[in-house]
């Protein structure tokens, strides 16, 4: 069924297609039609950062910026659902067009910019949610805070979704909104940290839960550099690292259609970079958690990424072009060839 719709859907313009595609997922939900789209629900329970997954493959953030559609996503067979990413105050992000597909690749390219409705809207739509597995929510700053000060943006962003997220994710590695990338380094990157990991534990003691505290890192790195990273995540205690997001390179696309657009390319061509990465990774962080996520197309993909050294996957590109069947594919290899992160 869903080659059938994509088809139609990839006559639009990639973003009025997205938008599409996510109101006929909510009618599917309500008409009680989501298990006939996605086939059956895979239960392949794991236990992380203190969190019981009912599989291991999740949705990445992005594709549901404002958690308006968490209900319908949820109900496909996710094992958990990352929502966000999203900053104190609502905007617009980049002028239009932004999102574009490269199909011959597997490919999106995407200068969204962190177009979100605020978190205040995001809260509300997660607590009026029924949606009753893991709930990450992916935290930025807005484009007009200075760098120097983005520590303000994402700890009033942990206040507000703390006492309703399972996990919370700090965005530090959009190449969308400038200078963001640069918090991934040196002193930025730990004064970030020590700040969000203070007041987390704050949060925790005061509400009597705790949340763990996730870091999203870019594809684009030096193996030194992604040392340098492991050594601030371990340092300030941070419970889990997502690898990756999308990259700057162009060589994969170079000569196709949109492929010099700016922005972050996402899907295939970055699947092996973000092995590598979280190969690096796992050398330097044996014990951490790590979410892997970048050119996950099939079954065979996401096992790759356990082996390269993630203990849950994320879908975003590939759920785009496969469409639901991805996902129950995806936890069925997992489950059924026993891969052990490593191996």
């Amino acid at each position: 069924m869903y080659p059938l719709i994509r088809s139609l859907l990839f006559h639009l313009d990639a973003e009025s297609a997205h938008h599409w595609a996510l109101a006929g997922l909510d009618l599917a939900a309500k008409l009680k039609l989501s298990g006939i789209l996605a086939g059956e629900r895979v239960d392949d329970s794991v236990t992380l950062m203190g969190l019981r997954f009912s599989n291991r493959v999740g949705l990445a953030a992005g594709l549901d910026k404002n958690a308006d559609h968490l209900d319908a996503l949820g109900a496909l067979g996710f094992g958990f659902v990352e929502v966000g990413t999203v900053t104190p105050k609502p905007q617009e992000g980049n002028p239009k067009p932004r999102l574009f597909r490269l199909p011959e690749q597997g490919a999106i390219i995407n200068r969204m910019g962190f177009n979100n409705a605020g978190v205040d809207h995001l809260v509300a739509r997660v607590k009026a949610s029924r949606y009753d597995g893991v709930i990450g929510i992916n935290i930025g700053k807005n484009l007009t805070t200075p760098v120097e000060k983005a520590v303000d943006d994402y700890l009033l962003c942990l206040r507000k979704v703390h006492a309703h997220a399972h996990y919370v994710t700090v965005n530090i590695s959009s190449p969308n909104t400038p200078g963001l990338r640069n918090l991934q380094f040196g002193d930025h990157l730990d004064q970030l940290l020590g700040a969000l990991r203070d007041e987390g534990l704050r949060l925790d003691r005061e509400l009597g839960r705790r949340v763990p505290l996730a870091v999203k890192i870019a594809p684009d790195m030096t193996t030194e550099e992604v040392a340098l990273v492991a050594r601030a995540l371990s340092a300030n205690a941070i419970d889990a690292v997502i690898a990756t997001n999308t990259t700057v390179s162009r060589d994969a696309v170079a000569g196709l259609p949109h492929g010099d657009e700016q922005g972050g390319l996402s899907g295939r061509p970055v699947f092996e970079s973000s092995n590598a990465v979280i190969r690096e990774l796992r050398v330097h962080l044996p014990e951490m958690p790590i979410i892997g996520v970048g050119g996950i197309d099939s079954g065979e993909a996401a096992a790759g990424k356990i082996e390269a050294g993630a203990d849950l996957v994320q879908l975003y590109s590939g759920f785009i072009y496969r469409g639901p069947a991805l996902i129950g594919e995806c936890a069925r290899a997992l489950k059924c060839k026993g891969v052990i992160r490593g191996s």
